[in-house]
């Protein structure tokens, strides 16, 4: 609780008046059981870390890469200030390289795209400045297939994602950090989640996970 009002309080410079529409919260059961689990598992070094939301937790990472340290640091319905409130356990972790993909929770709950680049840039500073050796690498935020979205408070939410990439692309020049548009892989011709990749227009089926992988190798990522 008091993590979560000193990332409030960090908004009032932002938002002035419009703080209290503000949605900032990050904690339920979901998160404190991923919590309870990766906090005992902190102390082991990690060549790649995963890190963001049900999209990252639910890929198989350690299976795609054998013979790698991976550790996977997704959690379902994360979010910015989710992701802020538990960069210590990363950085304690020491990974080599970490994939950073965080947004779309945000995106759903209404936040204004500021609101989440500030978060991001608070994220991306955190981790540059407490793992100087490690490879940070930005991925956007991954498309929609709006004909397949059973959820209301996705639709229609194309143009905040263009917006919060184009941020992320910002952020990734001003930290000389390697941004990765996984729209090059996952979008169809619209610009849609191409719909043999997932069921619920959202989140990835599991052969996609391969796809990805061979996609990052052949960008020399991995």
């Amino acid at each position: 609780m008091k993590k979560q009002l000193l990332l409030a309080a960090c908004l009032l410079p932002l938002l002035g008046s419009a703080q209290q529409k503000i949605d900032s919260s990050y904690n339920n059961w979901y998160y404190e059981g991923r919590m309870d689990l990766y906090n005992q598992l902190n102390n082991q070094p990690a060549d790649i870390l995963f890190l963001g939301n049900s999209i990252t937790e639910r890929g198989e990472w350690a299976e795609l890469l054998p013979g790698r340290r991976i550790a996977n640091r997704g959690i379902g319905g994360d979010n910015t200030f989710g992701v802020l409130a538990r960069l210590d356990g990363v950085i304690k972790q020491q990974p080599r390289k970490i994939f950073l993909l965080i947004g779309i929770n945000d995106i759903g709950r209404g936040l204004p795209t500021e609101v989440i680049l500030n978060n991001y840039h608070r994220i991306v500073t955190k981790l540059t400045q407490g793992l100087p050796g490690t490879k940070l690498i930005i991925q956007s935020v991954l498309p929609m297939n709006e004909g397949k979205l059973p959820y209301d408070y996705l639709k229609g939410k194309a143009a905040k994602i263009k917006a919060l990439n184009e941020g992320f692309v910002n952020i990734a020049k001003e930290f000389k950090l390697p941004y990765l548009n996984l729209h090059e892989l996952f979008a169809d011709e619209k610009g849609e989640l191409k719909a043999a990749y997932t069921k619920d227009g959202i989140h990835l089926e599991p052969a996609a996970y391969v796809d990805w992988v061979n996609w990052l190798k052949q960008k020399k990522q991995l």
